[in-house]
């Protein structure tokens, strides 16, 4: 199908919708999906729209197509091919359920991704990856060798085309050099439903505290340790009857319901940033 998905924000005005169906019906466009949302506070208009074209085109000439309209309404325009599937690159530590399922839900067809391969400062997952016949990258780590190690990742997202790198309990703090690197292209998973207790042990936090419910963040990469821009966040209800380790099985399964809804968006192009919040579209 010759499908594709334009996103936009703008400051809000009347004739938005009106000039991008025009542009559309001089195409021969055909809508199978729009979502708009214009925000009081920050008035800024923001719009998603699926449409299908009589034959296939190219993404470059649609964008100078639709450049006119875009610069009158002094739009952050994009146009995606809704049928690439973009490449991932998978980074993890020694918590491997977040890899588990995304490479389980892509194996499967539940995710509409490549994953072109998976990084660890460890090697336990390397049996994991070639069972799904995915490259692993071992790039173990230290302070005298971060740097080195962090441009072996950028030399692997820019050989294999990754489009997204997913920090699936990778517990590592990224340099500003490679979170900037990596802006808008990176989504971090963390265990604990932000901004609630950060840092280390968050699970041992919560059972100290007596919480009742437990959750999970996943939002975008930001040289701001966890104040990305939030996607997506789930929680589950918990009681006095679970020690830490229950809890954090419980948040496990939590988190990797989360990472893989902030990836689906991100790849389905729902994504639109609003200031540091997200406007996501389901």
């Amino acid at each position: 199908m010759n499908d594709y998905i334009l996103t936009l924000s703008c400051p809000d005005r009347i004739g938005i919708v009106h000039s991008v169906t025009g542009w559309l019906m001089g195409l021969h466009g055909n809508i199978i999906d729009a979502q708009q949302f214009g925000d009081l506070e920050t008035e800024r208009f923001f719009l998603r729209v699926h449409f299908v074209l009589p034959k296939a085109a190219d993404v470059a000439e649609l964008d100078a197509s639709f450049a006119s309209t875009a610069n009158k309404f002094d739009m952050q325009a994009h146009i995606y091919d809704a049928q690439r599937k973009a490449r991932l690159l998978i980074l993890v530590s020694r918590q491997g359920h977040c890899l588990n399922d995304l490479l389980f839900r892509t194996h499967s067809g539940q995710l509409p991704v490549e994953i072109a391969g998976v990084v660890s400062n460890h090697q336990d997952y390397a049996a994991m990856a070639q069972a799904y016949g995915i490259p692993f990258h071992h790039l173990p780590v230290n302070a005298e060798t971060r740097d080195a190690q962090e441009q072996q990742i950028l030399d692997i997202v820019a050989r294999e085309r990754v489009d997204l790198v997913v920090l699936a309990r990778y517990m590592q703090i990224l340099s500003n050099r490679l979170c900037q690197a990596l802006s808008g292209k990176a989504i971090n998973i963390h265990h604990s439903f932000l901004p609630s207790f950060k840092g280390a042990r968050p699970y041992h936090q919560a059972h100290a505290r007596g919480v009742k419910i437990i959750g999970a963040t996943a939002h975008y990469v930001t040289a701001d340790l966890d104040e990305g821009p939030i996607i997506e966040q789930d929680i589950e209800r918990v009681d006095h009857a679970l020690g830490a380790h229950e809890l954090a099985q419980v948040g496990s399964d939590v988190e990797s319901l989360v990472l893989a809804r902030a990836v689906r968006s991100h790849v389905e192009h729902r994504i639109l940033l609003n200031g540091q919040r997200t406007v996501v579209f389901r």
